[in-house]
């Protein structure tokens, strides 16, 4: 699962191409949530993921909640066709 981290003036921008699913969202957690509160904002594209389920949208939901404890503002960009249907079937608009 590759993430790419890349920081530009005061915004990351996270990009995470390939499944945010059970198999993938520990791995992702562990590279991506100790990065919060690096910069004061975060852009995320999700613009490259090609499967989402449960643990993928709760990794998801964890980074929108703790962001702001760590001082980032978080913010979701590109959703991609497989991200809007798991936030249409949770009837989320995160």
């Amino acid at each position: 699962m590759p993430l790419l981290y890349e920081t530009h003036d005061d915004t990351a921008q996270v990009h995470i191409d390939g499944e945010l699913t059970i198999y993938t969202a520990a791995d992702l957690a562990a590279q991506w949530l100790p990065r919060l509160g690096e910069t004061p904002h975060m852009a995320l594209d999700l613009s490259q993921i090609t499967e989402m389920d449960g643990a993928g949208l709760q990794l998801l939901l964890m980074a929108l909640r703790e962001a702001p404890k760590a001082g980032t503002q978080l913010t979701l960009t590109g959703r991609s066709k497989a991200v809007t249907e798991t936030l249409e079937l949770c009837n989320l608009k995160a």
